[in-house]
């Protein structure tokens, strides 16, 4: 999981040691020796994650994280503070001034990156939702959402997946401060039933049930279900169990404390994950319920061309994306003239139905799927470069030419496609001037015979 890395810190072995680790897992690194200097770097070269030290001079990192967090341009940049300072109220501090996280050094390496993929995952996910949220709102669909620190954390549904009596009475101190509503669940099983069927702010989960169950497994169907997905989890751990935190990181778990943690820095913990899920799904929901009043395809349910190019304008000029590949697919349906000529025009609806769900099933959620007229369709690959995207259009190319759609239980009919890609120049590239290389590539793969994807610019 590539991605963009600035280390904040004011002695310069420590930046070294830290760019040296990142460079080694393939992360691209920035560094800044103080905070006003961090800031900089920050709006000039926006990072998709903060290493920041605490104790620097004329600027601490508190502050640093407190003016991050104030500006709506970087409020969302995820910040791990990687200090000498141990005491829990200086947690408690960091985690309240804003940040993700807050690390003790000497650092476990696997407990660092394992919170690095994990922020930089959700940071994906939460950049999507606020780019298709901007082009909603630049087509005057809806208001802007509220901040993040604007969003309630009080009277949260939380679901407490605890066996231990006196645990469960410590944890239901802490969560009732807020006026959090508890359900409390036993065993993995019972706590599966009861997230799936109830609506949940957070799932706060003991690492060690008895029987020895494995609260893995949780965290794995948690993340395989669709209501389950967005909901955020927080481990209750013991310091020995550093590894298996981790993989719980990069299975999905957004957060975690450690025994004998305490029940400021719990609550502060807590809180940031409901803001969190709150604001994501405030923003889910208010796209899904103005998305459809003039951006879809009423044939296809895809993006239609008005919501491609608003979204195409916001990756092309986004400072946040720059620096990063951008790839497209122009698709286009082989003969489709024939299909409607033969069978009529309703079949060839139903056509295209078929193949935009055969590209929903062969694509990434961050991939960006628009019908712009007729049989052609565009696929955006943000973060992609042309070797990727290359073999993606194959893969599509192989499994529509697979994949007769169904019409009635005497008709199916096999089609083709061909794909044009390119890649934005940053340098050159309009909208207009990127979509017609990849028309220029489309006309060549329909010239050499169809059913082939062809590149622009050419090797």
């Amino acid at each position: 999981m590539p991605g963009r890395v600035l280390v904040v810190d004011d002695v310069l072995p420590n930046v070294k040691r830290l760019e040296a680790k990142l460079s080694s897992e393939y992360f691209d690194v920035l560094s800044a020796r103080d905070g006003p200097e961090a800031l900089r770097v920050i709006e000039e070269q926006p990072p998709d994650l903060i290493l920041l030290d605490v104790m620097m001079p004329g600027m601490n990192g508190f502050e640093v994280c407190r003016r991050i967090r104030a500006n709506p341009a970087t409020m969302h940049l995820p910040v791990v503070m990687v200090t000498a300072l141990s005491d829990p109220s200086d947690r408690v501090n960091g985690l309240e001034a804003g940040a993700d996280d807050f690390l003790t050094k000497p650092v476990d390496d696997v407990a660092l990156f394992a919170r690095v993929r994990s922020l930089l995952r959700l940071k994906m996910i939460m950049d999507e939702w606020l780019l298709r949220e901007q082009t909603s709102r630049q087509l005057a669909m809806i208001e802007a959402p509220a901040t993040l620190d604007a969003i309630e954390f009080r009277g949260a549904r939380v679901l407490l997946v605890e066996d231990k009596v006196i645990d469960v009475a410590n944890s239901r101190e802490s969560l009732q401060a807020d006026g959090h509503v508890i359900e409390r669940s036993a065993t993995i099983e019972d706590g599966l039933a009861a997230a799936t069927s109830g609506q949940h702010d957070l799932i706060v989960c003991s690492f060690n049930l008895a029987g020895g169950v494995d609260v893995l497994r949780m965290v794995s169907q948690l993340r395989a279900l669709e209501k389950t997905r967005q909901i955020p989890i927080l481990i209750i751990g013991e310091q020995s169990q550093t590894d298996r935190l981790a993989k719980a990181l990069d299975l999905g778990v957004n957060d975690y404390v450690v025994k004998p943690f305490d029940r400021n820095e719990l609550i502060a913990r807590v809180r940031t994950q409901i803001r969190r899920g709150r604001f994501q799904s405030l923003l889910r929901q208010s796209y899904e319920a103005s998305i459809a009043l003039a951006l879809i395809d009423p044939l296809t349910g895809l993006y239609n061309r008005r919501y491609l190019l608003t979204y195409l304008q916001g990756l092309m000029s986004g400072i946040e994306n720059r620096g990063k590949p951008l790839c497209l697919l122009l698709v286009d349906v082989d003969h489709f003239k024939h299909v409607n000529d033969t069978h009529g025009h309703g079949v060839g609806d139903t056509v295209l139905r078929g193949l935009a769900d055969s590209m929903r099933g062969n694509l990434r959620n961050e991939d960006m799927i628009a019908r712009i007229g007729g049989e052609e369709f565009v696929v955006v690959m943000p973060d992609r470069n042309l070797a990727v995207a290359k073999r993606v259009g194959e893969r599509l190319l192989a499994k529509v030419a697979a994949s007769p759609v169904r019409i009635s239980d005497d008709l199916s009919i096999s089609i083709t496609v061909s794909i044009g890609i390119a890649m934005r120049d940053q340098t050159q590239d309009t909208i207009e001037a990127f979509l017609a290389r990849a028309d220029t590539a489309l006309y060549k793969a329909k010239s050499r015979g169809r059913n082939q994807a062809v590149l622009e610019p050419e090797g």
